[in-house]
Formats: structure tokens, sequence, C-alpha cells
């Protein structure tokens, strides 16, 4: 259950998301632990930085240990050591990213394991029943994804379509998996809204998931190849439409601080994404000004200054200095990537909690 708390612009709002015996407040930015773990980041260093929801990757802990090993071992929270409430994706995402050869059907999405070349298959039901014998508290429906590039909009349509069949199957499976448990025993299901960026197909597929009994509405197939004023623009056309039904919006994999104070705006919730803590394993920092620089560049060597006097931080407020992250950079001490990763997570955390008050 999503309680909205306040308005805080025309679209913009702060709310409070019941689930499974958590209270998550929101607008929340949440880190991707793809296998498991926010890289190089023990849980209570991500909790540290504000955050209150972790994502777990389907398609990840399905190839490698496999959702039986991590049943066995407790399920997500004692397999990963974290107390905050987790959310699995379906794993779409990635068979479209990540897997080359690939064979999209009606039943569902064959492809090769990258790492083994066994041949996996996943469709909409397998896909439920991966995330449920995960045991995060949020899951998400399988959906076609494709890529917003010039051949990728070809096959708008066909995606559209097939992701509102595949909505219908995986809710049935998890009506399935879940009869017979209490409301509060059981995760929170959202059913994805695609159609790239034709806003009558959006429109018609935002209907489509709001008329059915999922329990979020989650924005997929935005920032896969699409320019930023274009993602601006379908959030503009979206923030209107949503209903008034008591359920979060989920805006998938999307994690620049411009995009995120856009997606705030209108009307967003929730957000993940890789982008600060693969950038911070880089190097790459966001400052007080929606700036970003590189702590491995020379200017850094002898700047004893953090990162960001202003930001309030583990690293900043330890004092660890921007010479000394660029030495540990430049001498392959991963120590740099998590004091980097702690401060971009938690500069994306801090917009969202700005937003709750402005």
């Amino acid at each position: 259950m999503f309680v909205e708390s306040s308005k805080n612009g025309k679209f913009a709002r702060s709310g409070v998301l019941s689930v499974r015996g958590f209270n998550v407040t929101t607008p929340t930015f949440m880190p991707d632990g793809t296998r498991g773990a926010v890289k190089s980041l023990t849980p209570e260093m991500v909790q540290s930085t504000g955050v209150s929801v972790v994502l777990a990757n389907t398609y990840h802990l399905h190839l490698m240990p496999g959702e039986d090993v991590v049943a066995k071992l407790g399920g997500l929270h004692a397999f990963t050591g974290q107390s905050l409430p987790l959310l699995t994706d379906s794993g779409g995402f990635q068979v479209f990213s990540l897997s080359h050869i690939n064979k999209i059907t009606e039943d569902g999405v064959t492809f090769k394991d990258p790492r083994t070349g066994d041949t996996v298959f996943l469709s909409p039901e397998k896909s439920i029943q991966i995330q449920m014998k995960l045991g995060g508290d949020m899951m998400v429906a399988f959906d076609d994804v494709v890529s917003l590039d010039k051949q990728g909009r070809e096959r708008t349509l066909e995606a559209f379509e097939r992701t509102h069949r595949w909505l219908e199957r995986s809710i049935a499976e998890f009506n399935r998996l879940t009869e017979g448990m209490s409301d509060a025993e059981k995760p929170l299901l959202f059913g994805v809204v695609q159609g790239g960026l034709d806003k009558k197909l959006r429109k018609k597929s935002l209907e489509i998931v709001q008329n059915s009994s999922v329990g979020g509405i989650a924005i997929g197939g935005l920032s896969v190849g699409e320019s930023t004023a274009e993602m601006h623009d379908m959030l503009e056309f979206l923030a209107p439409l949503y209903d008034d039904s008591p359920r979060p919006r989920f805006l998938l994999g999307v994690g620049d601080p411009r995009d995120l104070r856009k997606a705030i705006e209108c009307g967003i919730d929730m957000l993940d994404c890789v982008l600060p803590t693969r950038n911070a394993r880089h190097g790459s920092v966001w400052v007080t000004g929606e700036k970003k620089f590189n702590l491995k560049s020379d200017v850094h060597s002898m700047v004893n200054e953090t990162i960001d006097p202003k930001c309030d931080c583990y690293t900043c407020k330890t004092g660890f200095s921007r010479g000394f992250l660029r030495h540990q950079f430049k001498v392959g001490e991963p120590l740099a990537g998590t004091m980097a990763s702690i401060h971009n997570i938690r500069y994306l955390q801090r917009i969202c909690e700005d937003s709750r008050t402005n």
C-alpha cells in the first residue's frame, strides 16, 4: 500500500510505501545490488547513505548461484545480509542488453549464458517463479524491452503488444504462487509500462497496467538509447496520466542526477540504476551544483579537501581528501571505489530527501 503524504509541486509527491512489514519513505533512489551486493559495499555502508531499498538482479542471480541455492540459504535477506527491503527486477532488461544471442517468441526468451554458453529460457512464468524463490519484497513483471535506437524503434509496437500479453501471464503466475498468503505476506508486483517514444502507445500501456491488479506501476523502456530531451518529454507526458490508486511509481534504470530530479518532478516515487557505483569505481563523482569531476585527474593530487565539503556522506564527513582518494585510485586500491560509491549514492539519496520538503 502506498500512501501519499504531500504534494511537492504540480506532480511531485512524497509518500510512504508499506510492504511486508517495511515502511519506505519516497521519493527514493535504489542502488543496484546486481548479484546480491551493492558492489564493494557492506550492507551497513549502503544503509549509511540513507538508502531504504536495494535492488537485486533476477537474471544474474538465476545464472549464478541459482535461485534454489539462494532459497536454501534462507532467501535474499539472509543470503545477502541485507535488512532493508529488497526489490528484484524481472531479468527482461538484462536479456535485452547482455545476451547477444537470443530468440524472442511468444513463449519467452531463449539465450546463451555468456559465462558457460548454456542455453537458458526465461518466460513470464519462469521470471515470477525465480523472483518468488529469491524471496524479494517487491518484484517486476516480465516485459519485452527494445532499444530506442533506429533499429529498436522499429520493433516498438511488437514489444508493446507482447509486454501486455506477458503481463497477464505474470499476474496469473503471481496469483497462483501467492494464493493463501495474507496481504502482509505478499510481495508487491510491479507491472511495466512500455511503448518507446510513441505517446499513443505509452498512454494505452499505462491505462492497461493501471487497470490491472498489480500493486505498483513501473515505467520501463527509457534510458535505452534515446536523448535526455526525449526521456524528459515522455516523463512530462505521463505525469498527468497517473491515476489516484494507492500504488508507487517506479522508473527503471535511471540514475543521472538531472534525470532523477526530472522524474521526481513528474511524479515518480522510486528509481534504480548502476550509474552512481559504476561511475564511482572509475573515479567519477558528483558534487554540489550538479557538477562532476574525476578523482583520477592529476589536478587532485595535492588537494587536501574532501570530495564535497557540503556533503554529509561517510567519505566526506570522515575527511578522506581528494589527494588521498586519487592516490588510492592510481595504485589500484579498491577502497577508493568504495569511498566514491558511498558519496555518489548519498548524493542521489539527498536529492530525494530534499525533494520531500521543497
